[in-house]
């Protein structure tokens, strides 16, 4: 069974600042003062807030999504099936990787799902040998076609 997470308290100000830096993050020499401009807050308690957010995991990371491809590397996902006394030990092992994002479980005999981008290929190709050799049957399911959609969560 999948443990879901408990629903936080949000207050205002928090709902207005994760729904404004999904999409819009200034880029700025101030962007914490810019955002707390938009929204009414203080510089400062805007760095406060995101600290308490990512502490609390409801902000995974704040930057930018790069086209690895376009910068001369490589990226992928991929499925692994791993016996379900083991997915903990191998989820962390693979988040190791820095290169790493997007590691969840999913039901089915392929049940860890995770991409690897690196800046380069020969990068890529090592983390993807490294983690082969971790002796579990993989599924390496490269980009065909993107289909570039935009994800938008109003809190």
């Amino acid at each position: 069974m999948i443990d879901r997470p408990k629903e936080l308290d949000l207050d205002l100000a928090d709902r207005q600042l994760i729904n404004t830096i999904q999409l819009d993050f200034p880029l700025d020499s101030r962007p914490f003062r810019m955002l707390g401009d938009q929204i009414g807050i203080s510089e400062g308690e805007v760095i406060e807030r995101l600290k308490r957010l990512t502490d609390l995991g409801v902000i995974r990371r704040i930057g930018p999504i790069l086209n690895t491809n376009k910068i001369g590397g490589s990226s992928t996902l991929v499925a692994m099936r791993v016996p379900e006394d083991e997915i903990e030990e191998v989820a962390s092992r693979i988040n190791d990787f820095g290169e790493v994002s997007h590691n969840y479980l999913r039901p089915g005999s392929y049940n860890l799902w995770f991409t690897i981008s690196a800046c380069e290929k020969e990068r890529f190709h090592e983390i993807l040998s490294e983690i082969s050799g971790f002796g579990y049957p993989l599924l390496d399911l490269p980009v065909k076609h993107l289909f570039k959609i935009g994800v938008k969560f109003d809190v």
